[in-house]
């Protein structure tokens, strides 16, 4: 490198710093924004509401509370409630006691949340009482936020003295992890308030917004969501599942609630847009603010939403693992001339604040503008490293060879990137075996040690492998002694009971023996691509004999790109997930012009038993409603217009 460009990387593009209350915690300055506006809504959810006062009264009672059954600082506690008012009020009083929440998804297995639980050594677990029964054995004391309630409202109104600071932790998030088991990232306050502080600057927030809160609080973008809304006024709305039974139920609801700013997944981002450019559909208009982040987002996409969406409505894109603190770089995306030619992979941005991001070849070196390397971050929003995990720690934690503070230290992203000429940051790739599915950050060699350990899988390799949605989906290549019988269902049950449900194949396939490199390793290359005849093992194929068990399966070969269906076939082991949910329902109510929603599909989940309930939902339609004529109808149409672009 010569010296200019060296400096221009290392320096110039580097020069991040900004000033924000480094000693302060995250619920104290949700304490000031409190103080300031007491009378302003806070949260909503469902019709209920919590101004700023309630909610820091709230929060203040069940922080006392904790505090005598011991939580203060560096205390770790779980907490497993569902999206709730209750669930903000959990969180802000773990961390008004001066503890560190450690988010426990209730849609997790049992085993996965023993071993979150056990590994975290939590003395507290705070939930509600209709989750009791669905969690696994702990140590943990509980602390019931509803069954409680008295005792709870016997506590203090007022702000709760705790002793935390900057450099305490504030929450534990578990990833998945490449020994089989999932590892806690270790975030402090100060790591936490930087990027809160950092991130209203980037999205120009105001108080007067209503966010949506969208992710699951096991996921740091609810984090996001959370405090950046909470410490500047604004209003949290939080979203319900009845929310995502369609692309435009998500946008009716989102018209209904006034909301201004959505936090978003790429991939549902990707399945709105679709829905924009295909159906019609236009984004409310109260909407001004989409960020999105999670996975890199699909240039064709993109070209899509500036075709569909005015150029008042902002979108910004965030880039960052859970290590570097939520974000470490952002990007305004909101018009073409912002992205570049639009075949072009879209950049990722620029460090945020106080962060800084050097591209180095293996031997920590950094590479030329264009040139592909590895990605590394440091500066404040590092987490302290894993929980219990000191070798791990010290693998992806290197020191800083460009710093001259004491103890600073690097964050290997494994991420392959390159510098354009402008600053910003292209995503080309990972250069491990870890993947991002619909948002989810994965290890393959998780999944591959729970199938190891299923008694009649002799050998096994995951893959990720695209379909035609610009979805990601994983397939499992299996060496077993048997496929006989019930092995799959009994296999899938076996993966359920110990993954969470968008760690679990969506296809297998069986081979005699795994492909072998001549250094005697897997040949990952030389694995076949799944057939999209989907066979299953233990499920005889049945064709399908009714209208309606036809449309259905023509819609489902459509989104899951597969050509052969049995009228048994169960739409999550398919590999359904929730936005293909989205997809089927918005389909099926396309051609049957009935409604359908999400529920539907989790208690009809085969095609014969779906196409049985909408036969039997028809029945109580008037007979021009009936679903029979009307796909015979569409079909009709559908041949002239064949037939009249054939003869064009």
């Amino acid at each position: 490198l010569r010296e200019v460009e060296r400096q221009r990387l290392l320096v110039q593009w580097n020069a991040t710093t900004k000033a924000y209350p480094r000693h302060k915690c995250i619920h104290e300055l949700f304490e000031r924004q409190a103080a300031q506006t007491p009378e302003a809504v806070a949260v909503r959810h469902e019709g209920r509401e919590l101004s700023y006062g309630e909610l820091n009264k709230r929060a203040n009672q069940l922080a006392g509370y904790l505090r005598k059954r011991g939580v203060g600082p560096e205390v770790l506690v779980g907490i497993c409630l569902p999206r709730s008012v209750e669930m903000i009020v959990g969180l802000l009083g773990i961390l008004k006691a001066g503890g560190a929440y450690v988010p426990l998804d209730p849609a997790y297995p049992k085993q996965r949340l023993e071993y979150m639980l056990g590994d975290t050594g939590a003395r507290l677990l705070v939930t509600e009482e209709g989750m009791r029964g669905g969690l696994p054995e702990h140590g943990a004391s509980v602390v019931s936020i509803d069954g409680e309630r008295e005792e709870i409202g016997r506590e203090s109104e007022e702000d709760v003295e705790s002793e935390v600071s900057g450099d305490n932790l504030a929450y534990v998030i578990y990833t998945s992890g490449s020994t089989g088991k999932p590892k806690g990232v270790m975030v402090r306050h100060s790591s936490l308030v930087n990027f809160i502080e950092m991130a209203k600057i980037e999205y120009g927030l105001k108080p007067e917004d209503r966010l949506l809160q969208f992710a699951s609080i096991s996921f740091d973008a609810a984090a996001e969501e959370i405090y950046t809304c909470l410490t500047l006024g604004a209003t949290l709305v939080l979203r319900t599942d009845a929310m995502l039974y369609s692309v435009p139920v998500f946008f009716d609801s989102c018209r209904e609630l006034g909301i201004t700013a959505l936090d978003l997944p790429t991939s549902y981002w990707h399945e709105l847009t679709r829905s924009l450019a295909s159906q019609a559909q236009q984004l409310p208009e109260s909407i001004r603010l989409v960020i999105i982040g999670g996975e890199k987002a699909l240039p064709e996409r993109l070209s899509a939403w500036h075709k569909s969406v005015p150029g008042h409505v902002r979108l910004m894109q965030g880039y960052g693992p859970t290590e570097v603190t939520v974000v470490a770089t952002i990007d305004d995306i909101s018009t073409p001339d912002m992205v570049g030619p639009a075949n072009r992979e879209v950049p990722i941005g620029r460090p945020i604040g106080n962060a800084q991001t050097f591209i180095l070849d293996k031997n920590l070196q950094p590479v030329p503008i264009g040139v592909a390397g590895e990605l590394h971050v440091s500066g404040d929003g590092l987490a302290r490293g894993y929980l219990n995990r000191p070798e791990a720690t010290a693998e992806k934690f290197i020191p800083n060879p460009f710093s001259e503070e004491p103890g600073a230290r690097l964050y290997r992203t494994g991420d392959k990137v390159r510098y354009l000429p402008d600053g910003r940051i292209e995503f080309l790739g990972r250069i491990d075996r870890q993947v991002k599915i619909r948002g989810f950050r994965i290890e393959l060699e998780e999944i591959e040690i729970v199938l190891s350990r299923y008694p009649a899988v002799q050998d096994a390799a995951v893959a990720a492998r695209q379909n035609g949605h610009d979805d990601k989906r994983l397939v499992a290549y299996l060496v077993a002694d048997s496929a006989e019988g019930a092995f799959l269902s009994d296999l899938r049950h076996f993966l359920r009971d110990q993954l969470p449900e968008y760690m679990v194949p969506s296809a297998f396939v069986m081979l005699d023996s795994m492909p072998m490199t001549p250094s005697g390793k897997v040949n990952r290359d030389a694995l076949p691509e799944p057939s999209n005849n989907h066979h299953e093992i233990d499920t005889a194929y049945v064709a399908p004999r009714t209208g309606i068990e036809q449309t259905i399966t023509g819609v489902w070969r459509e989104v899951f790109d597969v050509e052969k269906l049995s009228t048994h076939s169960n739409f999550f082991d398919l590999g359904g997930h929730s936005l293909s949910l989205v997809r089927v329902c918005s389909k099926l109510r396309e051609v049957m012009n009935i409604e359908i929603s999400m529920i539907d599909m989790f208690r009809y989940p085969t095609i014969s038993s779906l196409a049985k309930f909408l036969s039997q939902k028809e029945s109580e339609l008037p007979r021009s409603q009936h679903i029979h004529d009307r796909v015979e109808k569409q079909r009709e149409a559908f041949m002239r217009r064949k037939q009249m672009s054939g003869r064009v």
